[in-house]
């Protein structure tokens, strides 16, 4: 057990106020991982609250993936050590509240997948690029079986390039972001004229950022993926979120 004292937490949204200060000590290194907590019944004398209060407090906590109950043992809760996952729930929050407008995320996704896409060109693995081969081979084969079943198995090539950047932070927040706009490709496709050729224009897209990667060539890399994604969302944006896009480098293609 640790000897970090809190101070008593303010009337107002007082679990929340509980949080703060208990997630500001893990952060700040005060409470390392695999200590715990003071007991349900400290915690009430130091925060000068009640135990429904720090039993909220706890299983936000706890939702956050930072602290994790203990059978046995003295004290309260168990520290947990940062992990990518629960980066990625966090991540995942965040990209979808509505606060966030489609220009943001499909610039940031730009910003994270082109930069992806180069480090991929010069990190991947001849297994790594194998996985990105089968995906593509997944895209051809589902040209004729359904849009749903062909997004599935592009976001699956652009997991295994996240992959192969071999940068956990741009993996989890890619995943983030592309699982936030997914309903996007699926309404894209569903309105197309031409299913099978929209389907075939992604494709071919996704072929030229595999080539890049696969010759080792970063920039083209980099330049491929900014254009697919691009061209893939231009429809959806106002003036202002294209003129964005332009501004990172993005070439979008005329209608």
């Amino acid at each position: 057990m640790n000897n970090v004292t809190f101070t008593p937490a303010v009337a107002v949204l007082t679990y929340e106020r509980v949080v703060e200060q208990i997630e500001h000590a893990i952060v700040a290194g005060d409470i390392q991982p695999g200590q715990r907590l003071a007991s349900e019944r400290e915690l009430m004398v130091q925060f000068s609250v009640s135990r429904p209060t720090i039993r909220e407090a706890l299983r936000v906590l706890q939702a956050q993936g930072l602290i994790a109950s203990k059978h046995g043992g003295r004290g309260g809760p168990e520290v947990l050590a940062p992990s990518p996952e629960t980066l990625a729930r966090s991540f995942t929050t965040m990209a979808r509240v509505a606060s966030h407008s489609l220009s943001e995320l499909v610039q940031f996704r730009i910003v994270l997948e082109s930069s992806a896409c180069q480090l991929a060109a010069a990190l991947h693995t001849p297994e790594q690029l194998s996985a990105m081969r089968e995906a593509i081979g997944r895209m051809e084969a589902e040209v004729t079986n359904g849009s749903d079943s062909f997004n599935r198995a592009d976001l699956d090539f652009h997991a295994s390039i996240w992959a192969a950047s071999h940068n956990d932070l741009l993996q989890i927040c890619g995943q983030a972001v592309s699982g936030s706009i997914l309903n996007l490709m699926d309404d894209r496709m569903g309105r197309a004229s031409n299913k099978s050729r929209a389907m075939q224009e992604s494709l071919e897209r996704d072929r030229a950022i595999f080539a890049a990667i696969a010759a080792g060539n970063s920039a083209a890399a980099g330049d491929s993926a900014r254009n697919a994604i691009a061209s893939y969302f231009e429809q959806y944006l106002n003036d202002e979120g294209t003129r964005g896009l332009q501004a990172l480098g993005a070439v979008i293609d005329p209608q």
